[in-house]
């Protein structure tokens, strides 16, 4: 999986854009800076863009060229963002750390997916707020980005049980016409999660 992501974020431009998701924009927007996990940051563009509004930013992924691009895009808008190349099974922080989890399409293996989830949530502090945006099952009839097998596209049951510990839970499923690059192009079925530690 490591060289897929390289080789499609080895290309000169921004595959996702480089603005931030609008969803996680808005959401972010609402809230007090601290600091702030971004799990699966592939090039950067929403740990920048927190970074540029006061945020103490941790991002990691499994592909060393989006973490070069990230750190690129960081240097192009004067701001600086930690960044780790590791994956979900070994990541390690403290937990109740961070102030904020942001994952944005950010779809794992589905026999792992609760763990993870699970894994990711302990590192909020109580509190902490959870903002995530991902395709839901319904994307699959979609050519328009995401995963091509149903299982690692996401159901609102799923992420009710992956994240039953947070509170002020809203999930809500929709159809939007997404524009973040070219491989985020079009009419997509998106699930959209906002969450309390």
């Amino acid at each position: 999986m490591n060289s897929f992501w390289n080789e499609r974020f080895a290309v000169k431009e921004y595959v996702y854009g480089t603005e931030p998701n609008q969803f996680y924009k808005e959401e972010l927007e609402k809230l007090k800076p601290g600091k702030i996990l971004f799990p699966a940051e592939g090039e950067g563009r929403n740990a920048v863009f927190a970074a540029i509004l006061g945020w103490d930013v941790t991002a990691f992924d499994s592909s060393i060229e989006g973490k070069k691009k990230a750190e690129k895009l960081a240097n192009t808008r004067g701001i600086n963002i930690q960044y780790f190349i590791n994956n979900y099974e070994n990541i390690q922080f403290e937990p109740e750390s961070f102030d904020c989890l942001v994952l944005i399409y950010a779809h794992m293996h589905p026999l792992k997916r609760n763990e993870y989830h699970k894994k990711l949530t302990s590192f909020l502090k109580p509190g902490g707020k959870l903002i995530l945006e991902g395709f839901s099952k319904d994307q699959i009839n979609n050519s328009t980005g995401g995963p091509r097998d149903i299982n690692m596209l996401f159901s609102e049951q799923e992420l009710r049980n992956d994240f039953e510990n947070l509170t002020h839970l809203s999930i809500e499923e929709a159809d939007i016409i997404l524009k973040e690059g070219q491989f985020h192009d079009g009419e997509a079925s998106v699930i959209r999660v906002v969450g309390t530690r």
